[in-house]
């Protein structure tokens, strides 16, 4: 059997093992019926070949060389996904199709750049959990974000809220109930001694501890 050379092909296989371990179905059955490969069966003889892969009771799963480099392309898929939906605005589609595009394409450096422009997202738009990169974890912010806790919104600025990462997940429906979701085009008023916000005609208050769990994207009028 011939084995695959086409970096793409391979890319998509590693994506789909990174998904299928998140979903805890590493199963090679879910990886054939996932997998929208021409030939799956040349595919995953490459990916072992490659040593990217192990089958091991009917499981197939990352080496650590897979890991890294399926890590790599979904961060950068992930996070193209939240420029396109946070910046551009663009409709779902266009988004997944275009972010699986560039995850081929972005570099290293300007992986970095669009995290840090983008506040450091810890979700893409359909809430999977984006791999953290090194500015994630150095916290230097050396472009202004587009994207900002609302813990750190200027006073008298107005935004739209992009997402919610609340420490409890029974909150989420306390803040929907408030009119505090996705979408929501806020203007905040104070921040001590509580974050102070104006949603259309509601006035709403904060504790500062779940003004850092809301992030927000600033309107310039």
């Amino acid at each position: 059997m011939a084995l695959i050379t086409d970096r793409e092909r391979i890319d998509e296989a590693l994506e789909l093992l990174w998904v299928l371990n998140e979903d805890q179905q590493p199963d090679i059955d879910h990886f054939r019926k996932n997998s929208d490969d021409a030939d799956t069966e040349a595919l995953i003889e490459t990916l072992l070949h490659e040593d990217l892969a192990t089958i091991q009771s009917e499981e197939i799963r990352l080496t650590e060389k897979g890991h890294k480099a399926a890590r790599g392309l979904i961060r950068r898929q992930r996070l193209a996904e939240r420029l396109f939906t946070d910046v551009f605005e663009m409709p779902d589609d266009t988004v997944v199709n275009d972010a699986c595009k560039m995850e081929h394409i972005l570099s290293e450096e300007l992986t970095e750049s669009v995290c840090t422009f983008l506040g450091h997202p810890p979700t893409c738009p359909h809430d999977k959990p984006i791999p953290r990169g090194e500015c994630c974890k150095k916290f230097k912010v050396e472009v202004t974000p587009v994207v900002t806790r609302l813990s750190e919104f200027e006073v008298g600025a107005t935004g739209k809220i992009t997402f919610i990462v609340p420490s409890d997940p029974y909150r989420i429906s306390k803040l929907n109930s408030l009119g505090i979701a996705a979408g929501s085009v806020i203007k905040l008023v104070q921040k001590t001694p509580s974050f102070v916000f104006q949603i259309d005609e509601t006035t709403v208050a904060l504790d500062p501890e779940i003004a850092k769990e809301i992030y927000i994207r600033k309107i310039i009028p």
